[in-house]
């Protein structure tokens, strides 16, 4: 074993003791999530007391810490929700259906009441956009830490689409195995209920690949034990087990792969998000993903017109993005920090510990320029239809090196 394989089997080795978990919201500052855990790509927990003021811990929740199912229906009865089958497996994942949410939770009422058991299956409802569609209810505050989200700044900027979810499922209903949209961060918090995760650091996933290059649906089957489909199973660490309880908060880190079960009826939101710490990541993402189309079209290369843009075309219908659309994200974030450096009085720290400051927006710069040198030089960026690229990324890499000169002199 090299040494930085034994370097990261060590790290690894330490995290399995416990999970850092974090009591006091007075005591621990922005500065320190972002250096530890951001940067360090390493999951945490925090306390029910990061959530204790929340308008869904007050309402959503009875008194013994179960859903409160008639303020939900009162609130959001005719929201059409979307609906997992937990007992079907549909191309590594769940098939979904819409319906009212008032019909789930009277299919959920009837499941808990018949001892878990349903003809429905264990359905569960997973990635409703609650927030785009109730914004003016006082559902929750996304904390400080995890306020610097450029995945969803950029996508509220265009009004398409958003990364912040609510999920609420019976006892049994689960997540099979996977890594979040782009590698990104996520968080999720318990409005009530229990959940278990089973966590992989970066890399260990390669282990479980079954003979054919394929990720296991369930990392706990029986199946992964047959050396002839999993050969490199022994291989794999065992998964970083974290019991969630209600009102707290996981931080899960880019690339980590997991799987999640509902221990009891629990309901939870649900950020993904990137920033300057993992936008390298998200763009290591974006390469391979391109790379894997084009493997799979390979053959018609030299016979398909615009085969560099058709694997462009299927690039975002698989991974919800594509190069130019990965542009686009970078130069609004770039030009909102541009835009926010300028209309700072000076570089220093904020006084607001728990929250990002100017040198937060420089370190974003610093990041952008990094990715976006990168783009320019990639060979497959430089066959997009310059006419998609407004303004053109040399230009805009030339304004955002001047931007940080002039700041870094002050």
């Amino acid at each position: 074993m090299d040494k930085k394989l034994m370097e990261d089997s060590e790290r690894i080795q330490k995290l399995w003791d416990r999970i850092d978990f974090i009591e006091d919201p007075d005591s621990f500052s922005y500065h320190q999530f972002f250096h530890k855990y951001m940067l360090g790509n390493t999951p945490c927990l925090f306390s029910s007391k990061f959530t204790k003021t929340w308008g869904s811990r007050e309402f959503w929740v009875t008194a013994d810490n179960k859903p409160n199912w008639d303020h939900l229906l009162q609130n959001f009865g005719e929201a059409i929700v979307p609906v997992a089958n937990c007992d079907v497996k549909a191309y590594n994942s769940n098939p979904k259906e819409h319906i009212p949410l008032r019909e789930y939770i009277a299919y959920w009422r009837e499941y808990t009441e018949n001892d878990s058991q349903s003809p429905r299956g264990c359905l569960y409802l997973k990635d409703w956009h609650m927030q785009r569609e109730y914004p003016d209810h006082n559902v929750y505050e996304t904390p400080s830490y995890f306020s610097s989200d450029w995945l969803n700044e950029y996508w509220d900027a265009i009004a398409v689409d958003d990364y912040r979810f609510v999920y609420m499922g019976p006892a049994g209903s689960w997540t099979p195995f996977h890594a979040d949209v782009f590698r990104s961060y996520s968080w999720s918090a318990n409005i009530c209920g229990r959940k278990k995760w089973l966590l992989f650091p970066p890399g260990q996933e390669d282990f479980l690949r079954d003979s054919q290059g394929n990720l296991p649906y369930d990392v706990t089957s029986p199946s992964l034990q047959e050396p002839t489909v999993y050969p490199n199973y022994q291989r794999c660490c065992p998964p970083l087990e974290v019991t969630q309880e209600a009102g707290e908060i996981i931080f899960v880190p880019s690339g980590w792969h997991h799987q999640v079960y509902n221990m009891i009826d629990t309901i939870s939101i649900n950020h993904n998000w990137v920033n300057g710490c993992n936008v390298a990541v998200m763009w290591r993402f974006l390469q391979a993903e391109l790379s894997a189309v084009q493997r799979e079209i390979g053959e018609w290369k030299d016979t398909m017109e615009d085969w560099d843009q058709h694997c462009q075309v299927i690039m975002k219908s698989c991974s919800g993005i594509d190069y130019t659309e990965f542009y686009s994200f970078l130069k609004t974030i770039a030009l909102r920090r541009v835009e926010a450096l300028q209309t700072s009085h000076n570089n220093a720290v904020t006084g607001d510990r728990m929250a990002p400051g100017p040198r937060h927006a420089l370190f974003d710069l610093k990041k952008i320029t990094s990715i976006l040198s990168s783009l320019i030089a990639d060979q497959d960026f430089q066959k997009v239809d310059p006419k998609t690229l407004d303004p053109p990324p040399e230009l805009l890499l030339q304004q955002l090196e001047e931007t940080m000169r002039q700041k870094s002199c002050m």
